[in-house]
């Protein structure tokens, strides 16, 4: 089966919103064993976006169209599908008295336009899940086949263009409902290795045998994995395992046993599956070896702090962070000695500051120079690192650490790209030492 996906909003085509609806819909569309080769933005505007979907179906099974479901004139997909349907918008009841009850549920006014999520083409049934006031759209036609010209089933989908809400339908209600219109009965899934430390050329090389080694098996008919690559910018690089079997376990069995292969070729640089993030895999260690953590930071300037509180649950890990941007007060709170700030030693002492005011068993910091101007003669992307490592009670006992450690880096980017990369570097060297062997 064939799917096309339609993103609309002139937002899109300024380039005021990133696309990312689009990609994430292609993703789980490759993973759901559905074809899609094509993906189109359109404004906002009634003609282009009939003109847009009228391509679409002639050359695919299935069309997604993401946005353009709100309250305002703008919003036009519903009154796009209409058209292409043939059919009138008709109002519903049950969806107009939903959105009622979801404004009277905020304490808030309903604006009389908001009423316009509730009209459908008729013929069109809503998505059953609603997480917002727009309800999304499942509008079946039967159209010309592209090849033979005979009439054939076909179906629009209708989703908003808020992330989580789309994301919520398409999971829900669309992918499911593609893949029993194709007939696929098979399970496919994946799982996805988090990793740090390595390029992507780096990887491919390193994995490349394995990789062979699978496209053999598959072509001699044996169930195998795929392997494929996705930089993520600061967040490392992910390897997506995918596998195809009859059933679930299947699946999972398959994506367990290639993981451990994976694994072993890789080593240290997997630092997570699917959702984890170094920040997550990091309190988790803590939280098992029973360790609190304090920071200091200078350029990240609270950026390790804010990554962490994202976790669910840091707290009974996290003590705190201290963002001493200003020189003085490295000085002054963490205990920095007098003169340069862009030092190893400067950073030691920060991680140490930070595991005594806050009364923390580990202590990490970062300082440096985030640009664009030079700082104390270093070039911007210097960074300094350390960490400072005690046992459990150590830092409210106020004893020195076990292990105190730094290291001097040279990071590629703006401003914004080399603190952001100081942070995800600082807590994978801390991962690194929490996960090493203890000493003789």
């Amino acid at each position: 089966m064939r799917v096309e996906v339609v993103a609309v909003g002139t937002e899109l085509l300024l380039g005021q919103i990133v696309d990312s609806n689009s990609a994430w819909i292609g993703e789980q569309l490759a993973l759901h064993g559905l074809d899609s080769y094509f993906q189109t933005k359109v404004g906002d505007n009634l003609g282009r976006i009939v003109e847009v979907i009228e391509l679409a179906l002639s050359r695919s099974d299935a069309v997604i169209c993401t946005g353009g479901l709100g309250p305002t004139q703008d919003d036009l997909t519903r009154e796009a599908i209409a058209v292409v349907m043939g059919v009138p918008l008709e109002e519903s009841e049950e969806a107009a008295e939903r959105i009622i009850a979801m404004f009277g549920g905020r304490g808030r006014r309903m604006p009389m336009n908001n009423l316009r999520q509730a009209m459908k083409p008729v013929g069109a049934e809503f998505i059953a899940q609603q997480p917002g006031t727009a309800p999304g759209l499942v509008c079946p036609l039967r159209r010309p086949d592209r090849e033979s010209g005979e009439p054939v089933d076909k179906v629009i989908y209708a989703v908003p263009g808020v992330p989580w809400e789309m994301q919520e339908m398409v999971s829900g209600t669309v992918l499911g409902d593609l893949q029993r219109r194709a007939g696929i009965t098979s399970v496919i899934s994946s799982r996805t290795l988090r990793t740090w430390g390595e390029s992507e050329s780096g990887l491919a090389e390193v994995l490349a045998s394995r990789m062979d080694e699978l496209d053999r098996l598959s072509s001699s008919g044996d169930a195998a994995a795929t392997i494929a690559f996705l930089a993520s910018g600061v967040e490392g690089l992910k390897v997506r395992l995918t596998a195809k079997a009859d059933t679930a376990h299947d699946v999972t069995e398959i994506l367990r046993a290639e993981e451990e292969v994976v694994r072993g070729i890789l080593g240290g640089v997997v630092f997570g599956v699917d959702d984890d993030t170094m920040e997550s895999v990091v309190l988790a260690l803590l939280r098992e070896r029973g360790l609190s953590l304090g920071a200091a930071e200078s350029l990240t300037g609270g950026m390790v702090g804010s990554r962490i509180c994202d976790v669910a649950g840091a707290s009974d890990v996290f003590r705190g962070s201290v963002v001493s941007y200003a020189s003085d007060v490295k000085h002054d709170v963490l205990g920095v000695a007098e003169g340069p700030v862009v030092t190893e030693d400067a950073a030691r002492a920060m991680a140490l500051g930070a595991r005594r005011v806050l009364g923390a068993d580990v202590g990490i910091a970062a300082t440096g120079v985030a640009g664009p101007d030079a700082q104390e003669g270093r070039r911007p992307g210097t960074v300094c690192l350390a960490i400072a490592i005690g046992a459990a009670g150590s830092g409210a006992a106020g004893e020195e650490p076990d292990l105190v450690e730094s290291v001097e880096v040279a990071l590629p980017g703006r401003r914004r790209q080399v603190r952001e990369l100081s942070v995800i570097s600082l807590l994978a060297l801390l991962r690194r030492h929490l996960l090493a062997p203890p000493g003789p």
